[in-house]
């Protein structure tokens, strides 16, 4: 093998540094990976694998542009992997030996600062978790590209730290290499996090600050970690991360990832889409940071009632002052983003055209806070309370950046003319210069009598004057000093041309020197604005929120809320904000709901496709709704604050991770159950129905007894087992409403209102009719539907049915159901008992032999209740013609 180049030794030295990421190594114009970062890239980004030198010593090889690396980049982190950028970090011409070259910019999926990785109105948060020896967890969460950093304790078990993990919607996690390994598999195979290991903690004394408001020795460890890691792979200014603040999980109503799901609250459920969430409905902001403040709330209902009451009187102040609000939404659609240009100042990477657009953002706070602080709501004014408009930034960058600057701020044209003296005499001698050189040419035809003589440039020449060969003959002589030979021309140069040209490049190279010199200043010059311009975002991003609820509110006839504090909930026409959204206006249909301390839980029945499922959505929406500070769809509402939202709801596995329908289920409601409190909300749809029917309604009622003996959560149970309406009379506080249906000429014609009492069926053959099922089908569904109630009918009237459900007594194993006992053949002739059943009394010929024999065979354990039936009525049918 032959030995390994210098370049190489340097490669393989860089790269043990950076095991875990692509290594994009810098050779000219080109980022180079090699050996397995080769193979793995070329196939992740679809480009060609070559080989550096051939036979047994080739080194697999694949490389990228470097002026089009970003969006190869961008790929890979997409794809949840970190790319170490590593630099020539010396002039090539001026090295001796291998150019110099180092990491300058780790890139991973939580630190991408732009790019398609980085949505406008969502947040990047990056997590920190440590785990501690008694059971609990620090946390801490930082969003790189504006600065927000935040800390807490979970004091709860591993499923509350993972949950709370999820509500920052992270796409890595920095953990130390002793964490616990249990979580590391949760983060991997469950959210689908990039891992990090971060074991320092020490932070460099600028950075300090962040944990000036932290005391608890947890909290700055979790907190140092995360930005240690900043710094680490960073490697540049990190000034715009703002002081961590310190939270609990107890300020915010909590939701868990899979209520999250199920209500849709930031996307749907099926195509992921913000579209048709309680989120694309809110969303009315015009701002990026307002969308993403939206989003955080959303995410996090309040659970302080001050906090709520300012943001409702905001709302309500708007709501009812059009021409602000109008005027408010105007200004706002001329607002940058100004929270990420803010970390991009402290970044390094903000160029020209992003100063223009501060600019341009700091020109409309004047009007906007005028109107706000002019306002006769108290609230209102309050929002602009002490907030710097920082109107002596826009000034410097008024006085200073041109209207239009292209986007590198290497090639000059940033700075206006008046900005610099010096910056000012080298424009001057470059435009005299070029001005000269545009005259020359008219001066030289004019003296030579050569109308096609021309002054032109080249990189390689500089300035020439040109003259066919046809027109040498009229050159007088000694006039030009020759440069260059062409097939049809010749190209000269004077002394005066060379004069100038040195001039002209001498003031550009120097002139392109000098302003990025002067932004660059510039940019030191805007940090010291930052904390100001994040506070100011805050503000523009919490005005933005605000009236975008109150826009909505009016478009929609929403509701202010009022927040009891006895746990009552009373909803007047309430309706469920996205639905009433997708279908015509006016027809939806309205429904109350009301619920006290004698009425803590209802048990809803009703048929398929009636509304069940909406209507407890609903009230979870309108609760999010009215702890977010929105008003809320309906006539009147009175609602408690809830600390947390369960609901069980919709039919789905999770085959990845060995869960079936039923598992997924019983997990969920296992959630509701051992976690929720008297303060909750608990919606429950269609318990049981994963499993047997007798199992189910067991379970189903389990459930039902135990939130209401031992939880005492406002509960809303939806089910198709009728049985369990009986429970109204055994629970004091459960009470019976149904979504109400009718039928006409056969069909059924769902009402969608909810009223009190129990439904009496289902309607789910007629459900299947709608669903355009063969009609051979229906009309059999039919028969044997028909035949099963009737059946159920007699059985019941003869005692001989008796519900599983309602006995609360536990049964032997090997019990049969009630129907299908038979009595065994007495032990002694002298002994005569009354039969159990009426088989007993059958005189046996051919046909009712047969059907003894069934019943002696039948498997009565392992059959369905639906199979028992039918099963039953082949007998009866033999039986028939007795």
């Amino acid at each position: 093998m032959a030995k390994e180049t210098p370049m190489m030794e340097q490669y393989k030295k860089i790269k043990a540094e950076y095991r875990d990421a692509f290594l994009f190594f810098r050779l000219g114009d080109f980022y180079e990976l090699f050996f397995e970062d080769a193979k793995r890239a070329a196939e992740e980004l679809e480009i060609t694998l070559t080989s550096r030198g051939k036979g047994e010593d080739g080194v697999p090889m694949c490389g990228v542009p470097y002026h089009s690396s970003e969006t190869y980049i961008a790929q890979l982190v997409d794809k949840g992997f970190k790319v170490a950028i590593c630099e020539q970090t010396e002039d090539p011409q001026q090295a001796k030996g291998v150019v110099k070259r180092e990491v300058v910019q780790l890139v991973t999926p939580g630190t991408v600062m732009q790019g398609r990785a980085v949505q406008e109105k969502e947040n990047n948060y990056m997590v920190s978790v440590d785990t501690f020896d008694d059971d609990t967890y620090s946390l801490a969460a930082c969003d790189l590209t504006t600065g927000e950093c935040k800390t807490t304790m979970v004091a709860e078990d591993l499923e509350a730290v993972i949950q709370e993990i999820a509500s920052f919607s992270p796409r890595e996690i920095v953990v130390s290499s002793e964490v616990d390994e249990e979580l590391i598999e949760w983060c991997e195979r469950r959210l689908q996090l990039t891992v990090s290991v971060q074991d320092e903690t020490e932070l460099p004394a600028e950075m300090s600050y962040v944990l000036s408001d932290i005391e608890q020795t947890k909290l700055r460890q979790v907190t140092a970690r995360l930005i240690a890691y900043f710094v680490r792979t960073q490697k540049r200014s990190l000034d715009h991360i703002q002081k961590a603040q310190y939270y609990t999980t107890k300020q915010f109503m909590s939701i868990d990832p899979d209520s999250k799901r199920n209500l849709e609250l930031t996307e749907t459920i099926r195509g992921k889409s913000k579209r048709g969430s309680l989120l694309g409905l809110l969303d009315k902001t015009v701002t990026a940071m307002g969308g993403r403040a939206l989003k955080q709330w959303v995410e996090r209902p309040l659970m302080d009632e001050e906090a709520l009451s300012f943001r409702l009187n905001v709302v309500e102040a708007l709501l009812d002052d059009f021409f602000v609000r109008q005027s408010l939404q105007e200004d706002l659609k001329h607002v940058y983003d100004v929270e990420r240009l803010t970390g991009k100042v402290a970044f390094g990477s903000v160029n020209a055209r992003e100063f223009v657009q501060l600019r341009q953002t700091l020109a409309k706070v004047p009007p906007i806070f005028e109107q706000l602080n002019s306002h006769h709501s108290p609230a209102i004014r309050k929002l602009v309370e002490g907030i710097d408009m920082c109107q002596s930034l826009r000034h410097r960058l008024d006085e200073s950046i041109l209207d239009d600057p292209p986007v590198s701020i290497t090639e000059g044209n940033l700075l206006k003319d008046g900005y610099h003296e010096q910056l000012d005499q080298y424009r001057d001698a470059m435009r005299n210069g070029k001005a000269w050189i545009a005259s020359l040419e008219q001066q030289e035809r004019e003296a030579t009598g050569i109308k096609s003589l021309k002054v032109g440039f080249n990189k390689v020449f500089g300035y020439y004057i040109e003259v066919t060969k046809a027109n040498l003959n009229q050159l007088p002589e000694g006039r030009y000093e020759r440069k260059q030979t062409l097939t049809n021309a010749e190209r000269y140069i004077t002394p005066e041309l060379k004069e100038k040209e040195q001039l002209i490049f001498e003031a550009e190279e120097k002139s392109g020197q000098l302003e990025y010199e002067l932004f660059l200043q510039l940019r030191e010059e805007v940090k010291q604005y930052m904390k100001s311009l994040q506070q100011l975002a805050q503000t523009l991003a919490t005005i933005d929120v605000l009236q975008s609820f109150a826009k909505l509110s009016d478009e929609n006839r929403y509701v202010r809320p009022q927040f009891s504090q006895n746990r009552d909930v009373k909803i007047t026409a309430g309706r469920h904000p996205v639905v009433e959204q997708s279908i015509d206006i006016g027809s939806y249909v309205a429904n109350d709901v009301f619920m006290n301390e004698k009425r803590d839980m209802l048990l809803i029945t009703g048929p398929n496709m009636a509304g069940k499922s909406t209507y407890m959505r609903q009230l979870a929406l309108i609760s999010v709704m009215a702890q977010i500070g929105c008003f809320v769809p309906a006539d009147e509402a009175h609602l408690p604050k809830f600390d947390q939202i369960f609901t069980r709801i919709g039919a789905a596995d999770d085959v990845a991770h060995g869960q079936s329908t039923f598992m997924v289920e019983m997990v969920e409601t296992n959630r509701a159950v051992s976690k929720a409190t008297e303060q909750s909300l608990i919606l429950l749809d269609e318990i049981g129905r994963g499993t047997s029917t007798y199992d189910g309604m067991a379970l189903a009622q389990a459930i039902v007894e135990h939130i209401h003996h031992d939880v005492g959560a406002k509960t809303l149970f939806s089910t198709h087992y009728h049985e369990l309406t009986t429970l109204e009379t055994e629970l004091a506080r459960l009470k019976n409403v149904h979504v109400s249906a009718t039928e006409e000429d056969g069909k059924v014609v769902f009402l969608h209102r909810v009223i009190e009492g129990a439904a009496d069926r289902s309607y789910g053959v007629y459900v299947a009719e709608l669903a355009d099922l063969p009609k051979n089908v229906i009309e059999r569904a039919k028969t044997i539907l028909s035949t099963l109630e009737s059946q159920t009918q007699d059985a019941d009237q003869s005692g001989q049915v008796k519900e599983l459900i309602a006995s609360h007594e536990p049964k032997e194993e090997t019990e049969q159901l009630p129907l299908f006992q038979i009595e065994e053949e007495p032990q002694s002739s002298n002994v005569k008992e009354e039969p159990e059943c009426a088989f007993e009394q059958i005189e046996p010929d051919v046909d009712e032999q047969d059907v003894l024999a069934t019943i002696k065979n039948c498997d009565v354990l392992n059959m369905t209740p639906l199979q028992a039936i039918e099963t039953l009525n082949q007998m009866k049918q033999k039986l028939g013609h007795k």
